[in-house]
């Protein structure tokens, strides 16, 4: 099968490699110092227990490069998107398949959605309706990507943990093509269930997303250091109570109790979020999706979330700070103790 990954970054990198060595043909899309690493050495994924390499049938930055693929991995970040969508149709085919892999509420949610809500534009993911205009809802199939990976250098992939990715179809049917996405990201030895309520599926992921992300990119914590303080633990639970509420109005069911979720963020250890490393690089920061996009629904549902307004308000001062002051902020290595 042709894949191709657009954004080879840490979990579309993690993606290439696995179905690369399974036997599929896939090209990558990344840039700068990463493409030119993966051009020179191919890309390597560091895993507890071994270390791969993949040679890419393509590496590029340009989509217009690749001809159509059977199977699309949209594994760029929710802001970056909309700069790819003019280049996109060159990877499509009649049968070829996207599958989105964004963290957060998707600018898809409302389509094919019934009752009240459908059909609405998502504006905090996508606000001039690019998305919600140019993509066809009919080809995309959802994704929740759990695991944690960084990169660890330019093109080496470094695994943290977990190998969940369940898929499943925007209204819920169990149709061949999801089966197909199901079957290759377990035949690459991924866990990938099939879903049949996708929606609350992102909730769950996002549930931690949107709690955890900004109080370590503000308090440049890691998540057990964050659970085991009782004041941010305290936050993350009301943070989690108010977009509970949102979620389950919109239709969300949330199969997992608050506190396991917090546990299960704990048990992940000394893991710097997504948002962290992307403050400590002076990367723009991935707000909207995860928490702008919650703001915004909780104004749409009639909820009250002053806990995510506050939060949301101080992140994104921040972001706004690491873009127009080209801020970095990582923290020294600790020194060796040379008393005594």
């Amino acid at each position: 099968m042709k894949v191709c990954v657009v954004g080879a970054g840490a979990i579309g990198g993690y993606l290439a490699v696995r179905l690369a060595h399974a036997g599929h043909d896939v090209a990558v899309v990344a840039r700068g110092p990463h493409l030119a690493a993966i051009r020179e050495r191919g890309l390597t994924l560091i895993e507890a227990d071994r270390e791969l390499t993949a040679a890419p049938a393509a590496a590029t930055d340009h989509l217009r490069d690749l001809g159509p693929q059977d199977l699309v991995l949209l594994a760029l970040k929710a802001h970056q998107i909309e700069a790819v969508v003019d280049e996109l149709p060159a990877l499509l085919g009649a049968g070829t398949v996207l599958v989105t892999l964004q963290n957060g509420i998707p600018w898809w949610y409302f389509q094919k959605l019934e009752g009240e809500f459908a059909g609405r534009v998502v504006s905090a993911v996508d606000p001039r309706g690019v998305l919600f205009r140019r993509i066809d809802p009919d080809r995309l199939i959802g994704c929740i990507a759990y695991p944690a990976a960084v990169v660890a250098r330019p093109g080496v992939i470094r695994h943290i943990e977990g190998n969940r990715f369940p898929v499943g179809e925007l209204d819920g049917r169990e149709t061949e093509r999801v089966r197909g996405v199901s079957a290759a990201f377990t035949a690459a030895g991924f866990k990938a269930r099939i879903l049949d309520d996708i929606r609350s599926e992102i909730w769950l992921k996002l549930w931690g997303n949107l709690t955890f992300n900004p109080i370590s990119a503000l308090t440049h914590a890691t998540l057990v250091d964050i659970c085991r303080f009782p004041q941010s633990r305290e936050l993350a639970a009301a943070m989690m109570t108010e977009a509970q509420a949102v979620g389950e109005r919109l239709g969300a069911g949330f199969r997992v109790p608050l506190e396991r979720r917090i546990a299960g963020a704990e048990a992940v250890g000394r893991h710097k979020t997504s948002m962290l490393q992307d403050v400590e690089a002076g990367k723009p920061l991935e707000i909207d999706g995860m928490l702008g996009a919650v703001v915004e629904l909780a104004e749409v549902t009639g909820i009250a979330v002053p806990t995510l307004r506050a939060l949301y308000a101080c992140v994104s001062l921040l972001d706004r700070t690491i873009r127009e002051e080209g801020l970095r902020i990582a923290g020294a290595p600790r020194q060796a103790d040379k008393s005594g």
